[in-house]
């Protein structure tokens, strides 16, 4: 099995709009996601939530673990997490949400295949 550490997803969603940062591409794909970092690129306050989806599921309050986190004017925030997710009928998939379009999200990891 091949690990490649690499940059999983960046993505710098719509103001109110769920958007995927990552999902699992193929079924021998397993990947750990080892930091998110959302950065703030105004100077104004801003929140985010993250969730995860596993095999692609709706979302629901179940799959999240950030909700409406406040990240401070011109300022970043850095999850180091340390998630294993994995590719079952569907990837899982990584979705995040801001409260402007002000907000970049990049997630950093390894997939292993």
């Amino acid at each position: 099995m091949a690990t490649t550490y690499k940059v999983l997803g960046q993505v710098n969603p719509a103001a109110t709009t769920a958007a995927t940062l990552y999902t699992v591409p193929t079924v021998t794909t397993q990947t750990v996601v080892s930091t998110i970092v959302v950065a703030n690129l105004s100077a104004s306050n801003a929140t985010f939530r993250i969730a995860i989806r596993p095999a692609g599921a709706t979302l629901a309050n179940q799959h999240y673990i950030a909700y409406d986190v406040t990240v401070g004017a011109s300022d970043s925030t850095t999850l180091t997490l340390g998630l294993t997710l994995n590719y079952a009928a569907a990837g899982d998939v990584i979705t995040v949400y801001a409260s402007s379009a002000n907000l970049a999200f990049s997630a950093f990891g390894s997939e292993v295949a």
